[in-house]
């Protein structure tokens, strides 16, 4: 039981792990990195949701369903069924919480640049630019829209 209950909080866990969209955050391998800059202007800009793009609730949401799905019943036929029967449950309700703990908002921004060419680029809700706004558009891992 305790085994059980350690790989459903493990996979509690994995599913409240999401990436941070915040544009003001950067990862220790951004720095000391040039990324190229171009001046543009904002186009227009919409409010999207981001979710996560991995699996890893459903995952650790299965492996902890097969776990405690094979604790229950006493044949090998009724833990095997257990075992499978909870991994489909656990997977589902992994994929299900981390799409809930996982979800955030940002905004799509459609740029022209000041060569004339025309981009997108999506990133977190904490800068909000406006159509018209003239910002900079960094180019890089990840890349980031910046007011000025």
């Amino acid at each position: 039981m305790k085994k059980t209950l350690s790989l459903l909080s493990f996979a509690a866990l994995l599913a409240a792990c999401q990436a941070d969209i915040n544009s003001n955050q950067y990862g220790t391998s951004s720095v000391g990195r040039a990324a190229a800059a171009s001046p543009c202007s904002v186009i227009s800009v919409r409010q999207v949701q981001v979710k996560s793009d991995n699996n890893a609730g459903m995952l650790a949401g299965a492996l902890a369903g097969g776990v405690g799905g094979y604790a229950i019943g006493g044949g090998k036929t009724a833990h095997n069924l257990g075992a499978v029967g909870g991994a489909l449950l656990g997977g589902y309700a992994g994929d299900k919480a981390q799409g809930v703990l996982s979800s955030q908002m940002g905004y799509e921004y459609v740029v022209r640049l000041d060569n004339g060419q025309v981009m997108t680029l999506t990133q977190g809700s904490d800068v909000l630019l406006s159509p018209g706004q003239r910002c900079m558009i960094l180019l890089g891992n990840p890349s980031r829209l910046i007011g000025y």
